[in-house]
């Protein structure tokens, strides 16, 4: 075990360099958003140690797994025996986040926050710089727990600088801390543009008919699966494609239908592919608390496509992308007739107005400016080189 970390270390750090410890909820091989394209714009000045939460398999007992996906980006895994219980597993990732960072030179350290719980065997580690950013209101999701509201206050009394994942979340937490910012979803503008160029139509949606109107992300909660029946049901001429991995829901009772198809997940690289070939975009989200703050990476994403996107009622959807007529926002009562006239709408009409708002959106635009925030805390703070408390 000891070896296995200095494996992942060893000749790669030096004294003065930089590491970004971070602490995500979410696996780096699942779905590709927010926190691949920040940290991996990162990571090109400084490593990238991504700390996952643990799996739990048949092992005699608890180790660290890594695994370099890139020269500076290394995913961290603890994996634990199976039936290994809540307190042993805070108690066992301490240890072994403990054993980790002996092994790493004593250069300068940011610990960087997706979820507050890692704070339960991580609120030791001394830093100079403690990041919190906040993507969504994570307690409103489904199995959220039940300490996570708690852990959330704890982590903004430790955190130097918050980011919020959008506008709608920043100011329902501004008045938590004196250092917060909003950055919305941004664009890998390249990556999408791909859409608008011609390409094959990928083997699993060939035989599906058009027009054809498409989703693509996390199938969860946050999904409203009874809009997806009327819409399906209303329009049996247009076919509906699902593309994402299904979380949190039982597969086997998504809504069936002949014009509704469900692709399963894909690799971000294949995206553009599937949405070259789809005639309009749509978000059918449920409007409860489990929405109200997230501020889809997808929008600007489909629109960077050329791809033209209805959406109902997301607060920052709304109030951005649809107070500047690049989203038609749909309910219930009028899908149909708004999804029809976008459909006879001409795929270019408003791909001037949506290259004009995007232009200046990017990941790399959004580093930067973190960075900025971080840095010049840093400077406030005035750290020496890192010094680990046990």
């Amino acid at each position: 075990m000891d070896h296995h970390i200095r494996k992942i270390t060893s000749n790669r750090i030096s004294e003065d360099s930089h590491t970004l410890l971070c602490f995500s909820h979410l696996r780096w091989n699942f779905v590709y958003q927010r926190p691949q394209h920040v940290l991996s714009i990162a990571s090109k000045t400084q490593k990238i140690l991504y700390f996952e939460e643990p799996a739990f398999e048949e092992v005699p007992e608890a180790f660290l797994r890594a695994n370099d996906v890139t020269p500076s980006i290394c995913v961290l895994t603890p994996i634990l025996p199976i039936g290994t219980n809540s307190d042993d597993a805070v108690s066992s990732q301490r240890k072994l986040l403990d054993r980790l960072l002996a092994s790493v030179p004593q250069g300068r350290l940011t610990l960087w926050y997706y979820t507050p719980m890692a704070l339960r065997f991580s609120d030791h580690l001394l830093a100079d710089v403690c990041v919190y950013d906040c993507m969504d209101e994570l307690s409103a999701f489904k199995n959220a727990p039940a300490e996570l509201v708690q852990m959330e206050r704890r982590l903004f009394q430790r955190a130097d600088v918050v980011f919020t994942g959008g506008l709608s979340l920043y100011e329902a937490k501004r008045a938590m801390h004196a250092s917060i910012y909003p950055f919305p979803s941004s664009i890998d503008f390249t990556h999408f543009h791909q859409a608008r160029g011609p390409g094959e139509d990928p083997v699993d949606q060939q035989g599906i008919p058009h027009p054809r109107v498409g989703f693509f992300g996390v199938i969860d909660e946050r999904l409203d699966l009874d809009l997806v029946v009327r819409a399906t049901r209303s329009m049996p001429d247009v076919d509906f494609i699902m593309v994402g991995p299904v979380v949190k829901i039982d597969p086997n009772e998504l809504p069936q239908a002949a014009n509704l198809h469900w692709l399963g997940g894909k690799e971000y690289a294949d995206l553009p592919h599937y949405l070259r070939h789809w005639d309009a975009g749509w978000m059918p989200f449920v409007l409860n608390s489990s929405t109200r703050y997230i501020s889809p990476t997808k929008t600007p994403e489909f629109l960077a496509a050329g791809i033209p996107l209805i959406s109902t009622a997301i607060v920052d959807v709304v109030r951005t992308y649809g107070a500047e007529g690049l989203v038609d926002i749909v309910d219930a009562e009028d899908i149909e007739t708004t999804l029809r006239a976008v459909l006879r709408r001409p795929r270019d009409a408003k791909l001037a107005q949506v290259d004009a708002y995007l232009m200046d959106m990017s990941w790399e635009n959004t580093w930067v400016a973190m960075a900025g925030h971080i840095e010049r805390v840093r400077s406030a703070k005035h750290i020496l080189p890192l010094r680990r408390s046990a």
